[in-house]
């Protein structure tokens, strides 16, 4: 079961593809923050999610909000992963313990070994104020479905 919205999102330290540490928690009191899990760098449906929010980048800064993207892949392949795409946000490695993070949030996928494509939006002060989980692997999640979550804010 996801984390639901009006609860406080579960604290967790990650590391970004130079091997420096994101504090989810460091956010709070000043940045709303989009948590999106996604099952795997290198993958179509992924990548096509995450070029999309890049190249949206705008309605997230001006909102105040920073995104964090998370998968279980090694840090060493989202940093590649990474470098070829041009994010311009961090993306971090839920390796080891392996998919902890995704666990906490409710939305690791035990079958395929990775999580879920899940979207939690998380105000300054910790809470969660929307989440969006696509049905299956497969499944995109929709491009407009943050502006509306942004809008909650």
């Amino acid at each position: 079961m996801a984390i639901e919205i009006g609860t406080a999102a579960p604290d967790f330290s990650l590391k970004d593809p130079q091997g420096e540490f994101v504090t989810l928690s460091s956010f709070e009191g000043d940045t709303a923050v989009a948590v999106v899990f996604f099952p795997f760098s290198f993958s179509g449906i992924c990548e096509g999610e995450l070029c999309a929010i890049r190249d949206d980048y705008a309605a997230f800064t001006d909102a105040g909000v920073q995104v964090l993207a998370v998968s279980c892949d090694s840090r060493q392949v989202q940093g590649k992963w990474t470098e070829l795409m041009g994010y311009g946000f961090p993306v971090l490695s839920d390796h080891w313990p392996h998919g902890e993070a995704a666990k906490a949030f409710g939305v690791f996928n035990d079958v395929a070994g990775c999580a879920n494509r899940a979207t939690f939006l998380i105000d300054g002060n910790g809470m969660v104020v929307d989440a969006f989980e696509s049905p299956g692997l497969g499944t995109a999640r929709p491009a407009d479905r943050y502006r509306e979550a942004i809008a909650k804010l």
